[in-house]
């Protein structure tokens, strides 16, 4: 098998950025917003000014990291199974997060998602087989903004069997979250040996870190849950306005995200993540369909996978569109990441259904873009050339008679050759096209949004597996000051 493969930076550029990156870490150091994970640094060895708050990391200290940090691992599904592997070039898809809006079918205007829209988009996106993991996508507004982290995955537990992208909002709700996990799980040390679900967390640019994404960080390690890191500089705003210069700065915020976490739970499983843009001066947005944005993505992928022998594994936020509306521009940007990002080899892309700038979701855009996912992974599955002859045999077979449907070589290899689209994707003639109704493509996605959705199954989890999870909603809604749950309409 032949795999095409995109890379931006020569092995020496590679070596130059992360030299720079590890005297960033130095001078001028990062700064961070949280006690312990000063109080973690200088016990390793950092200078640390509390005053200040700045760490000043020793490359040898962020090297040792590296060197403990897993360089691959695998997140199961519900029953237990490895199925998103992360590391090497292993490429896999989840929807984006967290969107704040929803796009409904045919409107130009968004509004904000409820429970009931959280539960259609977990069915609906079950239900794609090529998206390998369900995020918290869909953040509720019908439930107080302060359970609005715990409450999505609370949603997907209950709906999804495929592992999980998740995050948290706040320095609490990792606890909340991580026992939600344990319920399905059984125990924390059986979520810990077949992890479901990856947490992300997000220095803050330019090198610095909250004291949420930091207490996050090292509870994910020290419950050996997977860490993902997102590190989201903009250029020219947040970070340096070139490709490299902003990958510099972000392999400086990752590695010191690595120091953190690493020194909190060494060999726990972590990502060399993130969601940086281009910066549009000329609106003040970040625009994560600019060719810049994909290029960024690329290039720090690379560098996370030459950083040591094997590499750490890679993810990024790819295949999503700043569009308002599911129009040519969605395809045209969505498509345009998400096959970069796979030719890269970046283990996992976030992004799938999203739009206007990482803060909508489409459940129409969802299914369009799990037909550009399907694509992007049949190129990069590259051309077979393992058969001997390669086509010796089946020419002088039909010699001239012009026709090769009817040769076994045809049937063996019609299905795989090709990516087989579903109907979202026309490729029939007008004629035929007509008869159907002469349907645009957002039509079609509709139509198929409608019968995923209905033709979903409720999974099979036990009944006091579901009654815990109630029990810890409930609870903990409770502390946040809504009495009873939203009624759920799919269960």
């Amino acid at each position: 098998m032949i795999r095409p493969k995109l890379e931006f930076l020569s092995r020496e550029t590679v070596d130059r950025a992360l030299d720079e990156a590890y005297d960033l870490l130095v001078d001028p150091g990062v700064r961070i917003h949280y006690d312990e994970a000063l109080e973690l640094l200088a016990d390793a060895g950092a200078t640390v000014d509390m005053e200040s708050r700045v760490a000043k990391i020793p490359r040898p200290l962020a090297e040792s990291a590296v060197e403990s940090a897993p360089n691959s691992f695998y997140l199961y599904n519900l029953d237990g199974e490895p199925v998103v592997h992360y590391g090497g070039d292993d490429v896999h898809f989840d929807p984006g997060s967290a969107a704040i809006e929803i796009a409904d079918y045919g409107a130009n205007e968004a509004r904000v998602p409820v429970t009931a829209d959280g539960e259609n988009f977990v069915r609906l996106a079950e239900m794609l087989p090529q998206i390998d993991a369900v995020a918290t996508s869909i953040v509720c507004g019908d439930v107080p903004k302060s359970m609005g982290d715990w409450y999505r995955l609370y949603l997907v537990l209950l709906y999804a069997r495929k592992p999980i992208v998740t995050g948290t909002f706040a320095i609490e709700s990792f606890a909340i979250m991580h026992e939600l996990l344990v319920a399905v799980a059984g125990s924390a040390e059986a979520l810990a040996e077949r992890p479901r679900a990856i947490f992300d967390v997000c220095p803050s640019p330019p090198l610095m870190w909250s004291d949420i994404t930091c207490a996050n960080l090292m509870d994910a390690a020290r419950a050996q849950v997977p860490a993902q890191l997102v590190s989201m500089p903009l250029m020219g705003a947040t970070g340096p306005a070139t490709i490299i210069g902003a990958a510099v700065q972000h392999a400086a915020e990752c590695l010191s995200g690595l120091t953190i976490h690493q020194l909190a739970h060494p060999g726990s499983p972590i990502v060399w993540g993130g969601s940086p843009s281009a910066f549009d001066m000329r609106t003040g947005a970040p625009p994560m369909g600019a060719m810049g944005t994909m290029m960024l993505d690329c290039t720090y992928s690379q560098i996370g996978k030459m950083i040591k022998p094997g590499g750490l594994p890679t993810h990024a936020y790819l295949c999503m569109s700043d569009t308002k509306i599911v129009d040519a521009q969605a395809g045209l940007e969505s498509a345009s990441g998400a096959i970069l990002g796979a030719l890269a080899g970046i283990n996992m892309m976030s992004g799938p259904g999203m739009m206007n700038f990482e803060s909508c979701f489409s459940l129409e855009k969802l299914v369009i873009d799990a037909e550009i996912v399907g694509m992007a992974k049949r190129l990069v599955r590259g051309v077979d050339d393992s058969d001997e002859p390669l086509a010796l045999d089946v020419m002088r077979e039909v010699g001239h008679k012009g026709s090769f449907l009817g040769t076994k070589h045809t049937v063996r290899h019609f299905r795989t050759e090709d990516y087989m689209p579903s109907e979202v994707i026309d490729r029939d003639y007008r004629q035929t096209w007509l008869g159907k109704g002469a349907l645009d493509v957002n039509a079609r996605a509709h139509h198929r949004v409608e019968e995923l959705i209905e033709a979903y199954e409720a999974l099979p989890l036990a009944n006091d597996v579901v009654r815990e999870l109630e029990a810890i909603a409930t609870r903990h809604a409770k502390a946040a000051g809504l009495d009873q749950l939203p009624e759920l309409t799919a269960r």
